[in-house]
């Protein structure tokens, strides 16, 4: 809020006075604007301090909402720096005539009295109703912070419910993850991730003793089956390739026949068959290791 506007006087809220609106009745306005002796035309933030009126010009007992001083309906302010004021103070009291008979109201609510209804008298709180217009007015920055605020709680409920999917699909996975640890070592797991038939899978030792077990038990077709349906297994050439100790026999005797010794005989009953020696009818069948 701004200070004084008569001459010569800084005066303002932030000293501790008090400062008053100038009236808007028109001829109080002009006595106002006069005793200033200044030619300007008051605005809505015009002000004079408490210092410009005599101690007549104030309420005896009534103070304003914010516990200061209240100028009487009709003050005039006349102390300046300047010399006399055209316009001297009016310490006669100020009687509010009724233009018109007020009418009587015949509905009444229970515990209302019609000493409390009356005319407030002009100028006793057109300070307060331009306060109170100022305060309602809508803050258009307010109300853009609003908004954002209710975007961005709208923003972080979403997340909040992201993160929950996301924990309950975490929590599956890893009850998934715990089961096949059951029955695979930590390579099948991760060859489940890869395409199929990807040469990039790298087999641990125990995965290849495994998967000779399971082939020596279902056979050739078995296990090929198996690896079509998507079972991790490596292929029969890495099988071959990662055998430790390898001896190439011949024999005459059938796959499942070769199984049921137990020798850790691996058949190749499927794979093309190759001349060894002179002896063109057998076939080179599988390793030994």
């Amino acid at each position: 809020m701004g200070g004084c506007s008569a001459p010569n006087c800084s005066n303002s809220t932030s000293i501790g006075k008090q400062l008053f609106r100038f009236p808007k009745d028109p001829v109080r306005k002009k006595k106002w604007v006069v005793n200033c002796r200044r030619d300007f035309e008051p605005t809505p933030h015009s002000r004079l301090c408490q210092d410009h009126f005599e101690q007549s010009q104030f309420e005896e007992i009534a103070r304003s909402p914010a516990g200061g001083k209240k100028l009487k309906p009709n003050a005039i302010p006349t102390l300046f720096n300047v010399g006399d004021p055209p316009y001297a103070a009016i310490t006669t009291p100020y009687i509010l005539l009724p233009l018109k008979p007020e009418p009587v109201e015949k509905e009444l609510n229970f515990g209302d009295h019609g000493y409390a209804r009356r005319t407030p008298l002009p100028g006793l709180e057109e300070e307060d109703t331009d306060r109170t217009a100022e305060d309602q007015q809508p803050c258009t920055q307010c109300q853009l912070l609003k908004k954002q605020l209710e975007q961005e709680m709208q923003h972080t409920a979403r997340l909040q419910k992201e993160a929950e999917e996301m924990k309950k699909r975490l929590y599956r996975l890893d009850r998934i993850e715990k089961g096949l640890q059951n029955f695979l070592f930590e390579d099948q797991i991760r060859a489940l991730s890869l395409t199929k038939r990807s040469r990039r899978a790298v087999w641990s030792p125990e995965t290849i003793l495994k998967a000779r077990k399971i082939r020596c038990a279902v056979g050739t077709k078995g296990y090929e089956y198996l690896r079509e349906l998507g079972y991790p297994l490596p292929s029969y050439r890495t099988l071959c390739n990662r055998l430790e100790t390898k001896i190439m026999v011949t024999t005459d005797m059938s796959c499942e026949e070769l199984a049921e010794l137990g020798l850790g005989l691996m058949a190749t009953c499927d794979s093309p068959t190759e001349v060894v020696g002179d002896n063109d009818e057998e076939d080179l069948i599988g390793v030994l290791s």
